[in-house]
């Protein structure tokens, strides 16, 4: 016989122990499974006597849960009134503050239609704030006392530089990049505190000399930014 035939040979035989071995696994396996059976069976006749015991037993406890559960909806039934009410005040408290969201919206929506257009806007005026003796009047005057609208700009600037030392890098502003500092440091603004001081009346200013930032300054917060930057820098922080 050739080393291929005894190959072949050799290797039915193993595959023919092996299969010999699963079937002696399952031979076993059923045996087992049947004095499992058998036990179980055992034991259920066993069980039998105490099932009414059991039964009861699970019916206490049933009852038992059922109460429990019956305390617990008493409880939740005695803390949702209070809860319902705390809920329609804060819904209340919502609504009037949505209320007032609108209107602010309103009013920004129409403050913004006014800036550049030739309409007046009348704002109320501080008594206490005027200086020299200066009343609000609708009286032409003198010519002496009118200056240019040029001279109006450049005093304007000469307000809002107000301040010493070396500039901030005001692009650490979100919203503000090198070409906006370059132009706000043409209009005199070079320090944080400068824009978090700004006045209505600058605001519009460096708006119209950005072509229609007003919204965007207040959107992205230009004021609050330079505050809190002024305030880190005057803590040492930056």
């Amino acid at each position: 016989m050739s080393a291929s035939e005894l190959s072949d040979a050799l290797k039915e035989t193993f595959e023919r122990r092996n299969e010999l071995q699963r079937q002696l696994k399952d031979i076993r396996g059923n045996l087992e499974a049947a004095v499992t059976e058998r036990d179980q069976l055992q034991s259920d006749m066993k069980s039998r006597s105490s099932e009414t015991d059991n039964a009861s037993t699970a019916l206490q406890e049933k009852d038992e849960r059922i109460e429990k559960l019956g305390r617990e909806l008493e409880n939740w039934q005695d803390r949702l009134p209070p809860l319902i009410e705390k809920f329609r005040l804060r819904n209340a408290e919502a609504e009037e503050l949505e209320q007032e969201l609108a209107t602010a919206r309103e009013q920004v929506e129409a403050l913004e239609a006014m800036v550049g257009s030739d309409q007046t806007r009348v704002e109320p005026v501080d008594p206490d704030a005027m200086t020299d003796g200066m009343d609000a009047s609708n009286e032409p005057m003198d010519e002496e006392d009118l200056i240019s609208a040029q001279e109006l700009e450049d005093v304007a600037d000469e307000t809002i530089i107000g301040n010493n030392g070396p500039p901030d890098d005001l692009k650490m502003i979100k919203g503000v990049g090198p070409a906006i500092e370059k132009t706000l440091n043409e209009m005199g603004i070079c320090h944080f505190d400068q824009i978090a001081e700004m006045s209505e009346y600058e605001i519009d200013r460096v708006a119209h000399r950005l072509k229609g930032f007003r919204s965007r300054i207040y959107r992205e917060d230009w004021i609050g930014q330079a505050r809190d930057l002024h305030d880190q820098k005057v803590n040492g922080q930056l």
